[in-house]
């Protein structure tokens, strides 16, 4: 995972800068080399995982693993969906999503 960790108002994150170097970053399930193109193809993956949609916040797309504490928030639109929603999957769900530069 390469970036930039940044401290502001006491919370340190990283900041990877995809969005600021100029390359595109991709979600990439690494079973079956697929890049996710859309949120029907990653909730397909995250099924098979046993991630179930939950639907306590209107405005994100959210994923929940029953009987763990784990959730997955996304925005609603996936033209929305960037590098940090990626790499939040990808900590998740270790050996099964990369991301990559396209």
């Amino acid at each position: 995972m390469s970036g930039v960790w940044v401290f502001k108002d006491g919370v340190v994150r990283l900041n990877p800068g995809t969005e600021s170097d100029g390359r595109r970053k991709v979600l990439v399930h690494t079973p079956t080399n697929e890049v996710i193109t859309s949120y029907a193809d990653l909730e397909r993956k995250l099924s098979c995982l046993g991630w179930e949609r939950y639907y306590g916040d209107p405005d994100l797309l959210q994923f929940h693993k029953q009987s763990t504490v784990h959730l997955i928030s996304l925005p609603k639109d996936f033209s929305r969906f960037k590098s940090m929603h990626m790499f939040g999957i990808v900590v998740q769900n270790r050996n099964v999503f990369e991301v990559r530069d396209m």
